[in-house]
C-alpha cells in the first residue's frame, strides 16, 4: 500500500499545510488526468487510472481531520478492524452510567442534561487530541511512538462516545414520536 504522505511528498502530520495539500492534489489531478492518456496503450491507461484514483483517495483522507487521524494510527498499526482496545476503567464506568441514564430517559429535558454532559466530555477529548497532535512532528521517534499511543487512546474513547451519541439520537427520535 502506498503511503499517502509519501505520495504527496509531504511530512506525516496530524496538521498538514492544507494549502500545500490542495495544491499537490490539483497538480497530480492534472498530471494523472485520464484524458491526456487516451492515445496510450491499455496498460498505461490503467496505470494512470490507478494513480488518479490513488490521488483522489489520498486527498479525501488527508484533507479530513478524522480520516487523517485514523489513517496515521493505521500506518502505525494502532488501529485495526475488530480491535478491542483497553479503555480506562473510569471512562468505561462513566460511559456505562450515561448509557443507563439514556435507557431510562422519559422526557426531552432529561435527555438535554445528558446531552450537555456528553458534549462536555467530547469537548474535553477534542482538546486533549489537539494538545497531543500539535507539535507531534517535532518529537523524536521514541516520543512520537509514546504520543501515538496516547492519541490512539483518545481515538478509541471517541469511537465509544460516538456509540453513546447514536443511542441519544435514537432516544431523541423515540421521544419525538
Amino acid at each position: 500500500m502506498i503511503n499517502y504522505f509519501d505520495f504527496y511528498a509531504i511530512p506525516q502530520s496530524f496538521n498538514p499545510d492544507t494549502v500545500q495539500l490542495k495544491k499537490k492534489f490539483y497538480e497530480l489531478s492534472k498530471q494523472y488526468h485520464p484524458d491526456f492518456y487516451a492515445n496510450e496503450g491499455e496498460a498505461k491507461q490503467q496505470e494512470i487510472l490507478e494513480l488518479s484514483t490513488l490521488n483522489n483517495k489520498a486527498y479525501q483522507t488527508l484533507s479530513d481531520p478524522n480520516k487523517r487521524l485514523e489513517y496515521i494510527l493505521r500506518l502505525h498499526d494502532l488501529v485495526s478492524e475488530g480491535a478491542k482496545p483497553q479503555l480506562p476503567s473510569d471512562f468505561l464506568m462513566e460511559m456505562m452510567d450515561i448509557n443507563e441514564r439514556i435507557m431510562e430517559v422519559e422526557d426531552a429535558t432529561e435527555l438535554g442534561h445528558i446531552t450537555g454532559e456528553v458534549l462536555a466530555i467530547e469537548g474535553d477529548m477534542n482538546e486533549e487530541l489537539n494538545t497531543l497532535t500539535t507539535y507531534y512532528e517535532q518529537l523524536d521517534d521514541t516520543a512520537k511512538e509514546s504520543r501515538l499511543n496516547e492519541i490512539a487512546n483518545v481515538y478509541y474513547r471517541q469511537k465509544y462516545l460516538l456509540r453513546i451519541k447514536e443511542s441519544m439520537t435514537n432516544v431523541s427520535q423515540r421521544l419525538s414520536i
